[in-house]
């Protein structure tokens, strides 16, 4: 998770600052259940960096602009586009689909995990290229595919930081990673570890509240069986100096 994801996260209040706007942001949370208990993939940060040095977090960051204009192996289901579009600031159908790319693009380029589908020639695909951060997927022969996405919470960063993200939390099973970014994790990179754990297990032990929040809530789904988009989104807020939690579209 990149400054986006942490900043969401933090729990003191910083200095106060005129207000900023929330840039919109994406984190992606990977699943794998072919164990009893599921395992989410975590990511070791770098004891230099300035922000949660030292800690376990998830890959996310802001949407760029090129998020919503890359092609894609299948476009997010009317379901997933319909959470997107719940709750305020209201966004466009646009700005959902670059929010589940961007998610994708994030664990690509931060934990070398790619989630895609194999196609025959990417690059000869009419409309923008995979280029840039999406390079990884053309010279896989993949296309980036967020169909398989579901959102689990949505979160707005306190005012007055001087960063401020609303940002969504997606989930993805492990199944849909489909090629690996050899030498993105190492010793010098922002994260210098990936593990995949049990939720609550002892590299969570001491998240951040917001993360706690999230994997509380993705815990109670993953309980009741297979995910499902119509499962209550939770939507974590602040409002008089306390933190707010409503529902989605509610």
């Amino acid at each position: 998770m990149t400054k986006a994801a942490v900043a969401v996260q933090e729990g003191k209040e910083a200095d106060h600052h005129p207000y900023f706007r929330p840039k919109d942001a994406a984190t992606l949370i990977l699943i794998d259940r072919t164990s009893a208990k599921p395992k989410v993939l975590v990511g070791k940060r770098h004891d230099n960096v300035v922000f949660m040095p030292g800690k376990y977090v998830f890959p996310g960051g802001r949407v760029d602009k090129a998020d919503n204009r890359v092609p894609v192996a299948a476009s997010i289901t009317p379901e997933l586009e319909a959470n997107l579009l719940k709750g305020s600031p209201k966004i466009t159908a646009g700005r959902a689909r670059a929010l589940a790319n961007a998610a994708i693009r994030e664990a690509c380029e931060e934990t070398g995990l790619c989630l895609g589908r194999k196609v025959e020639k990417p690059a000869k695909l009419d409309g923008p290229k995979l280029e840039g951060p999406w390079a990884p997927f053309a010279e896989a022969g993949l296309l980036p595919d967020p169909s398989g996405l579901f959102l689990i919470a949505r979160a707005i960063t306190p005012p007055g930081r001087v960063r401020r993200f609303d940002t969504r939390f997606f989930t993805a099973d492990a199944s849909a990673i489909a090629h690996r970014v050899e030498g993105v994790v190492h010793a010098d990179a922002e994260l210098v570890k990936l593990v995949w754990v049990e939720i609550g297990s002892e590299p969570l032990a001491d998240a951040h509240a917001m993360t706690k929040n999230v994997l509380a809530e993705l815990d109670r789904r993953l309980a009741t069986g297979p995910l499902r988009h119509d499962a209550a989104v939770p939507f974590f807020h602040f409002y008089g100096g306390k933190m707010q939690k409503d529902v989605l579209g509610a």
